[in-house]
């Protein structure tokens, strides 16, 4: 089976807890807090490694979480941050978010690497708080968990030719008369079952070609294996439309192929083709050659006829796509596919949302008030005070009793569950 899909749940570490603590040397008087702040959770990665071709691994291992950082220590010692994770994922990986679909990365290069779910900040310790105004701070923030997410990773094989065709035109057996690929052949009618790739070198020069399996019309749709390999067309520069001489029309064969590409994108229809009749050692091939060539003399430049099993005229083919390769430009991927996974350090919204969930109950939203909740210590008086004075000193408790918010009322800040007061 050819693993070209996987589904993966990815979580950077948490960050390491901040300490309350204080100097307690002899002969120091009025020490003060000495809690060290904790360390950051490890990130995750995904990183292209050239070595894989498929995504294999990830049907024995799912899940990929960094290491959490350490918690902080007395006189002022920071905790260690946790170990970042590296994913190796194979070139043409494309990565989406699960749970809204979008593209997130084009993965094309080697050692291209991208942040995938960053890890918790460490929670600041008691030395961190400490001013003129409160000298001994009793409390320290907790740990940011590390963020979470689901991701879809969806292979599209990179080759610089692609053989198309409808089934049992003779792709695997000239991918393999002209590579070191051995897809599967038999004498019976089958398709195959999974793209196959193979190095083809030709005059000193080389490139790579993949055996895409056979597609029937509908494919667009989802019809037979259509979906699942009309991806992998996607990656090449160049086309090799295979037709068969022993079928009945060749002719309307290319025609219903051409326009399911075009069906499933107008780029991909708009991709450069050469037309070859396989099967050229067949009786009666040279005429159809002939009838093949003139019903297309308006639609494409030349039909070269070969035979795969033969070899017949599979040379002349083999210099003929290395010559019009070397004349194409390198594709560059599609505009929606750069990387638009969020930087490193992105400046944190301090925008705020207040719903009514239920009479009495309301949810107030946001990135920087809901991580400041979590990291807060709702054990500890102090750092209770502390977040009341943030949302006080923002305008959040202002805006709560505008929407309605009473004594009493409960008020959720992400997981949390609190008492309006």
């Amino acid at each position: 089976m050819f693993f070209d899909e996987a589904t993966i749940v990815v979580r950077g570490g948490h960050g390491g807890n901040g300490v309350v603590s204080f100097r307690r040397e002899k002969y120091v008087p009025f020490g003060g807090p000495n809690g060290g702040n904790g360390g950051k959770g490890g990130d995750v990665y995904l990183r292209v490694d050239d070595q894989l071709n498929t995504l294999v691994a990830f049907s024995r291992r799912r899940h990929f979480t960094a290491e959490d950082g350490n918690h902080g220590q007395g006189k002022g010692r920071q905790g260690r941050s946790g170990d970042d994770v590296y994913v190796d994922v194979p070139p043409g990986t494309v990565v989406r978010d699960k749970a809204s679909g979008e593209i997130l990365a084009d993965l094309t290069e080697s050692g291209q690497t991208v942040l995938a779910a960053r890890g918790g900040r460490g929670g600041r310790g008691n030395e961190a708080f400490k001013s003129p105004s409160n000298q001994t701070p009793r409390f320290a923030e907790r740990g940011e968990p590390g963020e979470e997410r689901t991701l879809e990773l969806e292979l599209r094989l990179i080759a610089d030719v692609g053989l198309l065709g409808k089934p049992n035109a003779g792709k695997s057996t000239l991918l393999a008369s002209v590579s070191a690929a051995r897809p599967k052949i038999a004498e019976y009618p089958f398709t195959t079952l999974s793209p196959n790739l193979g190095v083809v070198e030709i005059d000193g020069r080389s490139f790579v070609m993949a055996d895409i399996p056979g597609l029937i019309e509908g494919a667009h749709e989802g019809a037979g294996l259509g979906l699942q390999f009309l991806r992998h067309v996607e990656r090449t520069r160049l086309l090799v439309h295979l037709l068969d001489a022993a079928s009945l029309d060749p002719v309307s064969d290319y025609h219903a192929i051409n326009q399911e590409l075009a069906l499933y994108s107008k780029r991909l229809a708009a991709k450069p083709q050469i037309v070859v009749l396989n099967k050229m050692d067949l009786t009666d091939a040279e005429d159809m050659l002939d009838l093949v060539r003139e019903a297309l003399e308006d639609e494409v430049d030349e039909v070269m006829g070969i035979s795969a099993v033969t070899r017949q005229g599979v040379v002349e083919l083999l210099r003929a796509l290395a010559t019009r390769l070397e004349a194409l430009p390198e594709e560059e991927p599609k505009q929606p596919e750069l990387y638009v996974f969020r930087p490193h350090q992105e400046a944190e919204s301090t925008d705020v949302e207040i719903v009514q969930e239920a009479p009495g109950v309301y949810r107030l939203s946001g990135a920087e008030i809901e991580r400041l909740a979590i990291m807060t210590d709702w054990s500890n008086d102090e750092a209770i005070e502390r977040f009341e004075r943030i949302l006080h000193a923002r305008g959040i408790s202002a805006q709560m009793e505008e929407a309605g918010v009473e004594l009493g009322d409960t008020v959720f800040i992400g997981d949390i569950e609190l008492e309006w007061s």
